[in-house]
């Protein structure tokens, strides 16, 4: 049996990552010149959102 644990913050640390593209992503959903531009944006902002949470259930030991 064993009785070690590994904690790691690496699942904190790449959350924090997507969530900060998640936000540049929503910078340009709100303020980009064309609509080309801000449909890039939101799909940059889901896309991050979601592997930001991926991130958390991924390296969560």
């Amino acid at each position: 049996m064993e009785t070690e644990t590994l904690e790691s913050d690496k699942a904190i640390g790449v959350s924090l990552v997507f969530g900060a593209f998640a936000v540049v992503g929503a910078g340009f959903m709100l303020a980009g010149a064309s609509q080309i531009v801000m449909a890039w944006g939101f799909a940059l902002a889901m896309a991050a959102a979601t592997l930001s949470v991926v991130a958390l259930q991924a390296f969560d030991m």
